[in-house]
């Protein structure tokens, strides 16, 4: 599928998505725990359609990509009115899924314009808003340093489910390097002891490696959110992208561009490479370490996904502060920052200390 071809078809979005319960007239939303789309009023429910025969999440040609600019955030703003209610709300222009205040019904806008890529997959939430909240609250409890009041504070049930954007490279690289290869060798000294000296001899070569969904958060709104400390996605379960699965959530559309994403996805890579390199001059040349490795590398085949991921997302104030966390909508893992108290840290200090004390004197 070519990219006009996903663009066009992200326009049947807010059609697609905000459908009625037909016993009851609710909005009917995608339920992560059944994967079934479901009324919350009457219990009814019903399956996904099934993706079109041949539809499949495709890598894209990144040098063949148009409107590669990132987008910034909260700059511009824009009016949808509510089909259901006639409402008028106002969104971030990069939000293309939310949910009316006044109606409860489900909007989810196209998720491509004219200056910007369309998603071609989506990994759909497994975890539930009450799983997430669980997993957050055991998390918090095992930060023995964060004050009492401080988790008090923290509310389970506050999470909101957020589909963010991704970008996944694929690329073939070339790497031309040089390295010293170390050889240990035990030497006895005078006085009987065994000291390790190590024999440098240089060495270079070509490392080929082919670098598999390389994964770039789009966003530049959720940074310190600890959504990169929940990760990793399992981009096995990504399917074609379908507006329905984004029914009662909201879906940010990217603010980090497929270019300025391959800059940030490079130096994750650069440091992925060095690291086989290392591996690679122990394995080829029989090596005990590895040090002073320079390549230069050449990139070919290069190709992209643009995705959406499912993260729940909460915060909490404590003392004037902001802490962000996010719950992994596939995994349940957690990530964030907790408070720390400086007395509990200083209290396990001194125990610490008191306790080597005691086995000091214990021992003697």
């Amino acid at each position: 599928m070519t990219e006009e071809e996903i663009y066009t078809k992200q326009e049947v979005t807010e059609k697609e998505t905000d459908k009625k319960c037909p016993n009851c007239g609710a909005t009917v939303t995608f339920d992560p725990g059944s994967g079934k789309m479901h009324c919350d009023y009457c219990g009814y429910s019903c399956d996904l359609p099934a993706p079109e025969n041949g539809q499949e999440v495709c890598e894209m040609d990144f040098d063949s990509a148009v409107n590669t600019e990132s987008c910034e955030w909260g700059v511009e703003k824009k009016s949808v009115e509510c089909k259901s209610c006639g409402a008028v709300s106002i969104y971030d222009a990069l939000e293309t899924a939310a949910v009316c205040p006044f109606c409860g019904s489900t909007q989810v806008m196209p998720a491509a314009t004219d200056k910007t890529i369309a998603p071609g997959g989506v990994c759909p939430f497994t975890v539930t808003k009450e799983t997430a909240g669980e997993k957050f609250t055991k998390w918090l409890k095992r930060k023995w340093f964060t004050p009492k009041k401080a988790k008090q504070n923290a509310n389970p049930e506050a999470f909101k489910g957020v589909y963010l954007p991704y970008w996944t490279y694929d690329a073939q690289t070339t790497n031309n390097f040089t390295a010293r290869a170390g050889y240990d060798r035990k030497v006895r000294k005078k006085d009987g002891s065994y000291e390790t000296e190590t024999t440098w001899r240089y060495v270079s070569g070509v490392y080929q490696e082919f670098i598999d969904d390389q994964t770039v958060m789009a966003s530049k709104r959720h940074e310190k959110s600890g959504v990169q400390e929940c990760g990793p996605f399992k981009l096995s379960k990504l399917i074609p992208y379908d507006p329905k699965v984004l029914a009662g959530f909201v879906a940010e559309r990217y603010s980090i561009g497929l270019k300025d994403g391959w800059e940030i996805a490079k130096t994750s890579i650069q440091s992925k490479l060095r690291s086989s390199i290392e591996t690679h001059v122990k394995a080829h040349w029989s090596a005990d370490r590895v040090s002073s490795v320079s390549f230069s590398t050449l990139y070919s085949n290069i190709t992209y996904k643009y995705i959406l991921v499912p993260v729940w997302i909460s915060s909490f104030k404590y003392k004037e502060k902001t802490y962000q966390f996010a719950v992994n909508g596939q995994t349940g893992k957690v990530g964030g920052k907790a408070p720390v108290s400086a007395l509990r840290v200083i209290l396990a200090v001194l125990i610490g200390i008191g306790i080597l004390v005691g086995l000091y004197f214990l021992l003697r």
